[in-house]
């Protein structure tokens, strides 16, 4: 769906109406400029290619600048593609966050907190083998049996094993709009967000 970048500044609390104190998630929401229009006819599909925050141009390769003056704007740090788009735009125009000043319900995508490492009671939320009256000495965390013995011989494809934890996409879903700070392009949304703060997220209808 269409959306705009944003970066997460942090979370906060609120209080409305009632005196109940609310927790919103505080993001910075463009000002977003459109770079690139890609069509069926050029490209083979539709979207709005856009950019967000300034860059300083000497940080960037000579065939991004030349694609940004071409937009007629300077150089950008995220560069991102969206479907979706009913109005039509064109390179160079500039969404602000009053883009979702009717919209009361919206999604976010970002990636989220990577954890390095971990073994899998703290990734899974394992209990660990046995207890700790049991004579063993290193083994409380440990996954335990795989359950794979001389059938199947093998272990099977989405067992829960120590690996990567976080630095995934992942999208939350119906966040309320609290509050939409014009001037200073802030958009306050109820509930947490994924991502550390100071990183992107993709904010959609």
């Amino acid at each position: 769906m269409p959306g705009l970048i944003g970066k997460k500044v942090g979370m906060t609390s609120i209080f409305d109406d009632n005196g109940n104190n609310i927790p919103c998630t505080v993001i910075e929401v463009g000002p977003c400029v459109v770079t690139q229009i890609k069509t069926i006819e050029t490209d083979g599909y539709n979207a709005v290619q856009m950019a967000f925050e300034e860059k300083k141009e000497k940080s960037s390769n000579k065939a991004m600048v030349g694609h940004f003056k071409k937009a007629g704007t300077t150089p950008k740090r995220k560069v991102v593609e969206l479907k979706g788009f009913v109005k039509e735009w064109k390179p160079g125009d500039i969404i602000t966050v009053d883009y979702f000043k009717d919209d009361v319900w919206l999604d976010v995508r970002a990636n989220s907190k990577g954890k390095g490492f971990q073994g899998v009671v703290k990734r899974h939320g394992f209990f660990g083998v046995g207890g700790t009256t049991h004579g063993q000495h290193n083994r409380l965390r440990a996954p335990g049996s795989l359950g794979a013995s001389s059938f199947p011989s093998r272990v099977f494809k989405g067992m829960r094993m120590a690996g990567q934890t976080g630095n995934k996409a992942v999208k939350v879903l119906n966040l309320k709009v609290v509050k939409i700070i014009s001037e200073q392009n802030v958009l306050m949304l109820k509930g947490s967000v994924p991502g550390a703060n100071g990183s992107y997220v993709i904010i959609e209808k």
